[in-house]
């Protein structure tokens, strides 16, 4: 190849660079695998500095062997070195992107749903279901209760409901083509920006991310988020870069979709007119009228649902500044836990090194990307959470680090030893540890009440004793896991003292109101089921309670603890006496065969 001619995407990733008569990219690539190894134990041994709310390497690995996953580790480096060696991505690199994405995000699909926010989201959700998107639009924020969410969200998830039926595996489909088209988005982004190996790298290293493959499969908002803020940075770059009042006004419409998303959203799209500094700043008359004509149209767009709902924007504003802005400050995880285990190190490493290569290079482009990571790092917002939209750009800024590595097979090995760590934590430690909470209860006590030949469950939520949430927020999640009618007859709970609550990341949950489809009905049917959601298997049973539960007999029980989130949620399901089998009680959350088999292969249970 001529040393003058333009490296392609296939010839950088294909095939080695050389910096002499000798290949580097052996003893490279050993040193690769023994950083990441390093890298890995390192973080072990200091776990306990990991304050993640979720997924803090101190809970998942307290009862782990670090001699039990370390092998696993291991061959999935090896794998890497292997992988590292054949032609890829071909010729059609954004199809194995997304591809590869989704099959990673998949992998996650088993974890129960983990953060009770969902029950806001599937609430909102099946008014949509039942009621249509008319209602929806018209009783938002009022007999809808809608907390501090925009409604974009909650409406697409409901038209899936709609559409597709109230399964939670749509909805996982549905999130996990959403990271996979942000991983896409990712590439082109880079690509344009830059070239296709900057791009391509930058999608892989999302999937290094292992905090963010947790939250794919969770019936939330941010992975949403995260993909319609990436549309809209995509947009807008074509929109300026070649105009035409079809792709502007379809920029435009992308712009208004994520403003309506997610309130930090709003923050995030300060990168919008970063794009046209950095860009076009003394560009033609031409792009300063795209810009301008793509400004007013998402004010316009954007305006036309913000005015009717005005007093409801207005209300949740003043919630965020009151509440939810404080709240960040007791609430938050530190920037240690986030880029540096909740987010593979190296990862931030490159990033890092990246706002030095810029400065080298003299790169104004680079703005577009450092903006964002940058400005949240400023105002300090450390929930990583919140953070999750964000992450697209710094895998831009890591791989416009990594390709100040000449050698492109040890380039490419990087990249595989970031991914391949990334979904050996996920896998054998994030997951089994989420199948270890006790939310897993509420997802194997829907699935078993599916088995059953009851029409209706009436569902009874004792007091948690454990945490200031109200326990009517259990309802939503366990029917997100049932197909059966539920019917919760919401009994008065003591809510605690205003100034305990004023303070608790739960809140929320007290402001739960009893959607009107759980009512009993007018019908006068009895119940086929009764499930006792509580948040200790040895709470006592009021007496009403025992007195409801007359004629009925424990069935299975649900007792999965993990001993370390407050909000617990032991299931125990009652049937009519005469039909109730013998009573079975689950202490173990179910793993995929897959995950079982591997691991008791390295326990040495399997020969």
């Amino acid at each position: 190849m001529n040393a003058t001619a333009p490296i392609t995407l296939r010839d950088s990733l294909s095939r080695p660079r050389w910096t002499s008569r000798v290949a580097i990219a052996p003893l490279a690539q050993a040193a690769v695998m023994l950083l990441s190894l390093a890298a890995f134990l390192t973080l072990f041994v200091l776990r306990a500095q990991d304050d993640n709310r979720l997924t803090s390497w101190q809970w998942v690995f307290s009862d782990v062997d670090v001699f039990r996953i370390t092998p696993i580790l291991v061959v999935g480096l090896v794998l890497a070195a292997a992988l590292a060696r054949v032609p890829f991505p071909g010729p059609r690199p954004a199809s194995v992107l997304f591809v590869l994405s989704f099959a990673v995000g998949a992998l996650s699909w088993a974890e129960p749903e983990v953060i009770v926010d969902t029950a806001r989201y599937f609430t909102q959700a099946k008014h949509v279901e039942l009621y249509g998107v008319g209602y929806f639009l018209t009783e938002w924020g009022e007999q809808i209760s809608a907390w501090t969410d925009l409604p974009l969200v909650p409406l697409l998830y409901g038209l899936i409901f709609s559409l597709l039926g109230e399964e939670r595996i749509f909805i996982q489909v549905f999130t996990t083509l959403l990271f996979s088209g942000t991983v896409v988005l990712t590439y082109l982004i880079g690509k344009t920006l830059w070239d296709a190996t900057v791009g391509f790298y930058a999608g892989a290293l999302l999937l290094g991310m292992p905090y963010l493959l947790a939250q794919v499969p969770l019936m939330l908002v941010d992975v949403p988020t995260m993909f319609f803020l990436t549309l809209a940075v995509f947009m807008t770059i074509q929109a300026l870069e070649h105009g035409g009042t079809r792709l502007v006004m379809l920029a435009a419409v992308v712009v208004a979709l994520a403003f309506w998303t997610k309130y930090s959203t709003w923050l995030m799209l300060s990168v919008l007119p970063v794009v046209f500094f950095a860009r076009h700043w003394n560009g033609p008359r031409s792009v300063w009228l795209r810009a301008g004509a793509l400004a007013a149209a998402s004010v316009v767009l954007i305006g036309t649902v913000l005015l009717p709902n005005l007093d409801v924007i207005m209300g949740q504003l003043e919630l965020l500044q009151s509440y939810q802005a404080p709240g960040l400050r007791r609430w938050e995880e530190s920037f240690t836990s986030t880029f540096l285990f909740q987010i593979h190190p190296f990862i931030t490493g490159a990033a890092l090194f990246s706002a030095y290569a810029a400065c080298k290079h003299r790169d104004v482009r680079y703005a577009i990307i450092l903006w964002l990571p940058l400005l949240l790092v400023l105002l300090e917002i450390k929930r990583i959470r919140y953070l999750l939209p964000v992450f697209p750009m710094l895998a831009l800024m890591a791989s416009y680090g990594l390709r100040e590595i000449r050698n492109g097979e040890v380039r490419k090995y990087v990249v595989l030893c970031i991914v391949a760590s990334s979904v050996v934590l996920m896998v054998f430690g994030f997951l089994p540890f989420a199948q270890q909470a006790s939310a897993v209860n509420l997802k194997q006590a829907g699935e078993y009440l599916d088995s059953l030949q009851a029409d209706r469950v009436e569902v009874i939520a004792l007091p948690q004793l454990h945490a200031l949430v109200n326990p009517a927020v259990s309802v939503p999640i366990l029917d997100l896991f049932t197909s059966k009618r539920l019917v919760f007859r919401h009994d008065s709970v003591s809510a605690p003292a205003a100034e305990a609550l004023s303070k608790s990341s739960l809140r929320f949950t007290w402001a739960y109101r009893n959607p009107a489809y759980y009512a009993a009905g007018a019908d006068g049917a009895g119940e086929d089921a009764v499930v006792v959601i509580a948040s200790d298997p040895a709470q006592p049973l009021p007496a009403s309670i025992g007195q409801r539960l007359q004629g009925y007999r424990l069935s299975r029980e649900f007792i999965v603890l993990e001993n370390v989130f407050g909000y617990r949620t032991i299931v125990k399901v009652y049937l009519p006496a005469q039909e109730a089998p013998q009573v079975q009680t689950i202490q173990e959350a179910d793993s995929s065969f897959e995950v079982q088999l591997f691991v008791r292969v390295f326990r040495g249970e399997l020969r």
